[in-house]
């Protein structure tokens, strides 16, 4: 299927990721009714900074994913769902599972529940590699064991086996994408990248991290948003998972010695034990094999291995260093 005309429904659209979903799929022409976190500001998150041509074209609804009243009343008329809702900090999960459990298992039945009464055209669910765990063999396929060593990473479990149940009970048009370790302008500091740039541009000459030796493979938000787009196209992703990375391996450390390299400061890197996971819950090793997206889609990274990573992160740098952006950040705290 193709996006062009569908009404498509953004769940989450006022986050990191599902902004910059948003923000695409508007400039693509798309009708997009954009669901926001209800909150009595009537702030619409990341979307309240999108140019005036973005946010007049935009169908907002406020409302809570745990509810499955509103959730249902969003998707009505919707041809598309993004499903992008869902806590994610995995630190804060150690603090309050209960809410993880409540957004994002139930969040996810309240969406494929609707789709499925609807007769929605095309659910794609949000996953994540933080299901996999530590890597038992790399690169990661989408057949590697699921482990859950965080609350986090054990509901988003749930959440993608409550999608798939759905297609595989009802026929629900359900297609899971598993992005890697996004990153890009607008990150929450909760986020590594972010953690460490702030604290750079800030003028920290000491710069407090978690562990600096596991490995991640980093995909920059933009590569992440056409994998949503290739994926909702695809019919034969449905009842897939699917992931989307870089297809590219570095250390934690390797990253923040990067950064520090392409901002052009001297720093020292510390490990702060706050920041520590508890040692089974650390994911250790993370490597994506993209090869099903490539067949499948005919998705591939525009920013690949080392060059785009370093072009990503001076993309990233440079917006985090405008003075606006900068000052949302609370550099000198750690953000769980």
């Amino acid at each position: 299927m193709k996006l062009q005309g569908k009404k498509i429904l953004v769940t989450g659209a006022d986050g990191f990721i599902g902004s910059h979903l948003t923000e695409h799929l508007v400039r693509a022409g798309a009708d997009v009714r954009a669901f926001v976190y209800y909150n009595s500001f009537n702030s619409w998150g990341w979307l309240d900074e999108a140019d005036d041509r973005i946010k007049n074209s935009l169908d907002v609804f406020a409302g809570d994913i745990r509810d499955p009243h509103g959730v249902r009343t969003a998707m009505k008329g919707c041809d598309v769902v993004m499903h992008l809702a869902a806590l994610i900090a995995i630190p804060y999960s150690y603090h309050s599972p209960d809410t993880y459990v409540d957004t994002n298992v139930k969040g996810t039945l309240n969406v494929v529940q609707a789709a499925r009464e609807l007769g929605t055209e095309r659910v794609v669910h949000t996953s994540t590699s933080e299901v996999y765990g530590t890597a038992r063999f790399v690169p990661i396929t989408e057949a590697h064991p699921l482990q859950g060593q965080s609350p986090y990473s054990a509901s988003k479990i749930g959440a993608d086996q409550m999608a798939q149940s759905f297609f595989s009970s009802f026929n629900t048009p359900v297609a899971t994408i598993r992005p890697f370790n996004t990153y890009g302008p607008r990150q929450s500091a909760r986020a590594v990248i972010p953690t460490i740039i702030t604290q750079v541009a800030s003028g920290a000459r000491q710069i407090k991290l978690g562990a600096m030796h596991p490995t991640r493979d980093f995909n920059y938000v933009q590569d992440t948003v056409r994998g949503f787009v290739a994926v909702a196209e695809c019919d034969a992703a449905v009842g897939q998972v699917v992931n989307v990375g870089s297809n590219y391996e570095v250390s934690v450390g390797d990253t923040a010695r990067l950064i520090a390299e392409l901002m052009g400061r001297e720093v020292e890197f510390t490990s702060d034990e706050q920041r520590m996971r508890p040692p089974g819950s650390e994911v250790e090793r993370l490597w994506a094999d993209n090869t099903l997206a490539r067949e499948l889609t005919g998705w591939a990274p525009e920013y690949p291995g080392v060059e785009g990573l370093t072009r990503g992160l001076r993309e990233t740098i440079e917006w985090f260093g405008q003075p606006d952006n900068l000052r949302r950040y609370k550099a000198g705290l750690y953000n769980i």
